[in-house]
């Protein structure tokens, strides 16, 4: 009987070199996993593999040496502890994130919570090439949220509160960007030097600062055999619902656009950027 290799990898059984033996590639939200699933992963490697998993750059898991025939009860096994195949091929690929704020000291969104909707809304989606999204909690950019078809960073918007200031000059110090400046007892925010870091309302003993987090969104990272780091077209998102719809908007254009074996920065070269930000724009105004 022919195997329909296309059909499993789909479903993550990716072919090794060596004959009849695949690889399985697991479904993993941001980069966790529970106690329960790990202890599943590490029996079905004992059992069915070669008692080894390989970690992934993009914070998957892969049992090698799973035999053609072991298959289904593999898939059986793993959904005992709650462990699904993940995907490859042509479709959005592994939800990425850093801790974010849930953990992270610098961290300025919950980004598992994000990657987990995303994950909801989007995981498996057939396209006509892959579509990786990265989330990264912070100017730090632990996951380089620019190497991502989408990547979403998170950020802080500030404006200086008056009233609760102490005048203690934190921070100025704070601030790489030098964006903020002290002048006759005034905090002075250079917002076009400002990157939404966040470091000077973290940093304030008082919390002197009205805030607003929210995303700095990049579209087209690619790094591969082409290498391009994706750009911003809005600088800054607070609403999520507009983040969601700006998301929606990309896929679909994608979707509507790309040839196949197309990667999104590709499509958005030869359809026009102008077109595509006219798109993104649109849903973000009208959202």
């Amino acid at each position: 009987m022919a195997v329909d290799y296309a059909t499993l990898k789909k479903g993550g059984f990716m072919r090794q070199k060596q004959k009849n033996n695949f690889s399985l590639r697991l479904r993993v939200v941001g980069g966790n996993l529970t106690a329960k699933q790990l202890a599943k992963i590490a029996e079905v490697a004992d059992k069915f593999g070669e008692g080894h998993v390989h970690l992934t750059s993009r914070q998957s898991v892969e049992i090698p040496f799973i035999k053609l025939n072991d298959v289904e009860e593999v898939k059986a096994a793993l959904a005992e502890g709650e462990v699904e195949p993940g995907v490859c091929g042509p479709r959005v690929r592994t939800i990425t994130a850093c801790q974010g704020a849930a953990v992270c000291p610098s961290g300025c969104i919950d980004t598992y919570a994000l990657a987990k909707e995303l994950d909801d809304r989007y995981f498996a989606r057939e396209l006509p090439h892959k579509f990786k999204f990265g989330i990264t909690g912070c100017q730090n950019n632990c996951l380089k949220a620019e190497e991502n078809d989408l990547g979403i960073k998170g950020g802080i918007k500030v404006e200086w509160n008056e009233d609760q200031c102490i005048h203690c000059g934190v921070c100025e110090k704070a601030c790489r960007q030098k964006a903020i400046t002290i002048e006759d007892g005034k905090i002075i925010v250079d917002k076009s030097k400002c990157n939404f870091c966040g470091r000077c309302f973290k940093a304030c003993p008082t919390e002197a600062w009205d805030t607003v987090h929210g995303y700095i969104v990049s579209f087209g990272g690619l790094f591969g055999n082409s290498i391009n780091k994706g750009e911003t077209i809005i600088p800054f998102i607070e609403d999520k619902e507009k983040l969601m719809k700006i998301c929606d908007a990309a896929i679909k254009f994608f979707e509507e656009n790309a040839n196949a074996g197309e990667r999104f920065k590709f499509t958005i070269d030869r359809v026009g950027r102008e077109k595509f930000e006219k798109r993104i724009l649109e849903v973000y105004n009208n959202g």
